[in-house]
């Protein structure tokens, strides 16, 4: 929290992704996670919903985003803060692109930092661990099967 704080006061612009941007939202803005029954696992297509804002200036009307997480927020405790602008969405993964008003946090549910294995050495990873986990949605060929 105390490097949330600093940088609230002394960096211009800051960028919470995954795991940090729930704890940004819920650190700055008190918006709450909740966990999911099963982990959001897979690529999912996005709607860039403020076409015109710098941030996704020249991003497709729909973009995919990996996601791999446990947790999610309430589209309402997003929407209904004066202080949060939601950028993208999606069906199936919810709001995954969230910045304040005034620029200085931004807020990214999903990974668009993952190379195009990741999601795969997470995936084998998790079944050499013996956890209960799907294949990746919308990732691997539809030929491959678990």
């Amino acid at each position: 929290c105390q490097i949330m704080d600093y940088a609230k006061k002394n960096v211009f612009s800051t960028l919470y992704v995954c795991w940090g941007a729930f704890a940004g939202l819920y650190h700055l803005y008190g918006v709450r996670k909740y966990p999911l029954p099963k982990k959001l696992f897979g690529v999912f297509m996005n709607q860039t919903l403020v076409k015109n804002d710098p941030l996704v200036r020249g991003f497709d009307d729909a973009f995919p985003i990996p996601q791999s997480r446990h947790a999610t927020f309430r589209k309402e405790d997003i929407r209904t803060n004066k202080n949060l602008v939601v950028l993208a969405q999606s069906t199936e993964a919810g709001i995954t692109l969230v910045k304040s008003k005034d620029n200085r946090e931004i807020f990214m549910t999903g990974h668009l930092e993952y190379d195009t294995g990741t999601l795969a050495s997470e995936y084998f990873r998790d079944i050499e661990k013996g956890l209960d986990i799907d294949l990746p949605k919308n990732y691997f060929p539809t030929t491959i099967r678990a």
